[in-house]
């Protein structure tokens, strides 16, 4: 499956003065992007805490690729970072990321702040955020927000979609974006490659 180029989002008024700050996901371009499900808070049937926490699978999953990674890279050199870090693109302009994979002396000393540089690679695991102003949806933000980390230098994106256990495979060097089934071995980075399915396998998860 290929893709073409992100697809323009729809714009809806929003009245961001009544919604919670901690409700705001990300912030693109001065325009607040919301976690999915922020009505039903606004409305009093969830709490924030239910918004923003993730499913046992996206948990379970996340856990198991930092595990995995961790010792299947050269840690002398790169640096992994989970817990939706926060990357810093430019003022107004933040995006959150379930883990991303950094080259240490590009990163530095850190600073107890949002990334300010490019991760080399990101690995995003369902989405978070509300889709109500994207023309697509789904389809729709992940292209946006691979587009964005790609402008800000990003080499590779791997985006795992649990429900239909596919992953979309992004790269800057390479024009034509795909979705393979997470049963296929794909490539992290240098000789480090990963099988969705076959790490779940392994661990004995069930689901």
């Amino acid at each position: 499956m290929t893709t073409d180029k992100p697809p323009r989002r729809r714009r809806r008024p929003s009245s961001a003065g009544d919604v919670p700050q901690a409700l705001v996901y990300e912030t693109w371009q001065q325009k607040p992007v919301y976690y999915k499900g922020y009505r039903d808070v606004l409305a009093g049937i969830k709490s924030i805490d239910e918004v923003m926490s993730c499913s046992d699978l996206q948990g379970v999953l996340v856990s198991l690729l930092n595990g995995y990674l961790f010792s299947a890279i050269n840690r002398k050199v790169y640096l992994i970072s989970t817990n939706e870090v926060g990357i810093h693109l430019a003022a107004n302009d933040n995006l959150a990321n379930d883990l991303a994979i950094f080259e240490k002396e590009k990163v530095g000393k850190l600073k107890g702040k949002f990334f300010d540089v490019p991760p080399k690679v990101v690995i995003e695991v369902d989405i978070k955020a509300d889709l109500v102003d994207f023309l697509n949806r789904e389809n729709s933000y992940i292209m946006e927000k691979s587009q964005k980390l790609i402008d800000f230098g990003v080499e590779r994106i791997l985006w795992i979609v649990t429900d239909t256990r596919k992953v979309y495979v992004i790269d800057r060097n390479d024009p034509t974006w795909y979705v393979v089934n997470w049963s296929e071995t794909i490539t992290v980075l240098d000789d480090c490659t990963l099988n969705i399915a076959q790490l779940l396998t392994d661990e004995s998860i069930e689901f």
